[in-house]
């Protein structure tokens, strides 16, 4: 299941930007951060996608939402200007952006190349 960050918990779970200038993922597996808003039509096709892939690799990828509308601080610092928005975040290598509904099939290709994750 997707979870919803908040500033507090994405400090926690993802990286604490207020504490280092340098990325470090804070995650023990790879995730991918959705930036979203309610209102954004492209980001209700992307919704379902990701909950099948939050299921389909379990324990192998966390997948967690952020509402841009709730979260600006967040948005803002990952200068995110278009929604939908995914932020890849492998363990020990920097994190990709990708923007727009992308199809599941293409997710997928990211997650095994990027996040280097096989179902």
């Amino acid at each position: 299941m997707t979870e919803l960050l908040t500033k507090e918990t994405f400090l926690q779970k993802v990286f604490n930007y207020e504490e280092n200038k340098e990325w470090k993922f804070e995650g023990k597996i790879p995730a991918i951060i959705d930036f979203y808003a309610d209102w954004c039509g492209p980001c209700k096709m992307l919704a379902p996608i990701l909950e099948q892939l939050s299921e389909e690799y379990n324990d192998k990828v966390t997948i967690y939402k952020i509402d841009t509308e709730a979260e600006q601080e967040l948005s803002a610092a990952f200068g995110i200007r278009s929604i939908p928005s995914m932020l890849f975040c492998p363990v020990n290598e920097e994190p990709q952006m990708a923007h727009g509904a992308l199809p599941k099939q293409q997710i997928e290709q990211i997650i095994a190349e990027v996040l280097q994750v096989k179902k």
